[in-house]
């Protein structure tokens, strides 16, 4: 079996002894590293989950050495890690860390790494590419001109993967021209979190929703990811990006796959994904003055955050003072295909609202004939909500006799808290996906031709956008957005899930 396939046996869930393995972070001191990938590995090596030889070295432009990289590293994971930091067990993983200087854009510089990485030919090399994505291609031609890309190679690629069509297809004729597609790990971190995890449990090892699950059921779909937070230092970033690039293009439609996609033959890797990309070609086009009467697109201003003051996006640094990139989107996703034909899917993103959240509301059809006086009975549907952050839960809602002589009926929520039933720490998003990598488990990767996909249905909805004058809606920061997305989702009846 070579190097890069993995076994049949490595699917959604299983783990297999860790291997050896050479794992090289790209963009070593930067935010991503500190905050999450550094904190996630570390967590495996307390779990156990990191082989014996393990290493991993961080790369950057930056002219410091090991020492002075140890010294910021056990700095970011006593801040992220908190009380799960353990300053005993860190001499032990900080031994494996090591630091390579080395500027992405010169070939010379890829000579210290090979250096380092000549020592164990036969490990595992995992690149993680957490750079912007202007520097994927660079970066992988001079790895393999360096002669350090070998057969046991995966390369692990952050998004956004590249900004529209054109350019994500230029970075993955590069990488591809090096490796394999099965070598090739295109992230998107939210498929890592044990919510995901348990829809997938939720809709395919469970035989009470699979009858419900589509038309003549559902009523509609909302899926919203919001945050409090603004653009956090990365103004200039975020200005070249926006939401529906930031969020939409990856997060939402990978959790709109999941939510769609027909019961694949069994969990392994392009079986799983295999039923993804049926539904992003079955996405309805969205693109010229259609694309303004289904989409929407927001642009906080100053507003109030809990109780502090924040300021409006183009008080931001990095940020242009006449930018019209936007912070929010909101958009009508319809799906072609036998069981989602006029169902709609509402997709809902945006920065600086009013709460931090993730989450999937399901709306059934309300019972075709009550026969039961009061107000929750004829126009209460059933309703499940998944909840994917800050906490995770599962919560249906249904109607049940509140207590009393009359027959009224009340709305009750069965919830299942996650973390109370099975009293285990959850694996982090980059726990997880990191140690898919190492083990060469794709299932929770994109792969090219879902990126493709998704592309081709974002690009059209831009297009329109910038023959649009009058550019994104503001809305007050701390609220939902502008008051053009309750527009959108009212004209079908509806509303949402947070107003109701």
């Amino acid at each position: 079996m070579s190097a890069d396939r993995p076994s049949a046996g490595q699917r959604i869930g299983t783990r297999a002894a860790p291997p050896s393995v050479d794992l090289v972070l790209f963009g070593g001191t930067g935010d991503l590293t500190m905050r999450k990938l550094l904190p996630a590995l570390y967590r495996r090596f307390g779990d156990a989950q990191l082989a014996a030889d393990a290493r991993i070295v961080g790369v950057a432009r930056s002219d410091i050495g090991r020492e002075a990289y140890l010294a910021r590293a056990e700095a970011a994971c006593r801040q992220y890690l908190g009380t799960a930091f353990d300053a005993a067990t860190w001499p032990a993983f900080a031994a494996r860390l090591d630091y390579v200087r080395v500027n992405a854009t010169v070939a010379s510089d890829y000579a210290a790494l090979a250096a380092v990485l000549r020592a164990r030919p036969d490990a595992v090399r995992l690149f993680f590419l957490s750079t912007a994505p202007d520097l994927f291609a660079a970066i992988c031609r001079e790895l393999a001109a360096a002669g350090i890309v070998t057969a046991n190679s995966r390369i692990m690629l952050e998004k956004p993967l590249g900004e529209d069509a054109a350019s994500a297809a230029r970075i993955n004729d590069t990488v591809g021209a090096l490796v394999s597609e099965r070598q090739i790990y295109r992230i998107d971190h939210y498929l890592g979190k044990e919510t995901v995890q348990n829809l997938l449990a939720l809709r395919f090892g469970n035989t009470l929703f699979e009858p419900l699950w589509r038309r003549g059921q559902v009523q509609h779909v909302q899926i919203t990811v919001g945050e409090q937070l603004g653009v956090e230092g990365r103004g200039e970033f975020y200005d070249r990006t926006g939401a529906l690039r930031d969020m939409v293009q990856n997060h939402l439609l990978q959790l709109l796959c999941i939510l769609a996609m027909e019961p694949p033959a069994s969990s392994a890797a392009d079986a799983v994904r295999d039923e993804k990309l049926k539904v992003l070609r079955a996405l309805r086009p969205i693109g010229d003055s259609e694309a303004l009467l289904k989409t929407v697109r927001g642009q906080y201003r100053s507003g109030v955050i809990g109780a502090a003051k924040v300021e409006g996006y183009l008080d931001e640094g990095g940020v242009a003072a006449d930018s019209s990139t936007e912070t929010f989107v909101a958009i009508k996703a319809e799906i072609d295909t036998w069981r989602w034909a006029g169902v709609p899917f509402y997709l809902r993103t945006g920065k600086r609202l009013q709460e931090h959240v993730a989450e999937i509301v399901i709306t059934f059809h309300e019972v075709p004939h009550s026969i039961f006086d009061g107000p929750f009975s004829a126009q209460t549907p059933n309703r499940l909500v998944i909840r994917l952050q800050p906490e995770e839960h599962i919560i249906l809602r249904i109607l049940a006799k509140s207590p009393g002589e009359a027959m009224r009926l009340r709305p009750v929520d069965l919830a299942l808290d996650l973390g109370e039933s099975f009293k285990a720490r959850p694996l982090e998003a980059y726990e997880r996906l990191l140690g898919d990598a190492m083990q060469g488990n794709l299932t929770l990767f994109m792969r090219r031709d879902e990126v493709d996909a998704a592309w081709q249905w974002i690009d059209p909805i831009r297009a329109a956008w910038s023959s649009d004058d009058d550019g994104p809606r503001p809305y007050a920061a701390g609220s939902w957005g502008p008051a053009t997305a309750n527009a959108l989702i009212a004209r079908d009846g509806f509303a949402w899930h947070d107003e109701q």
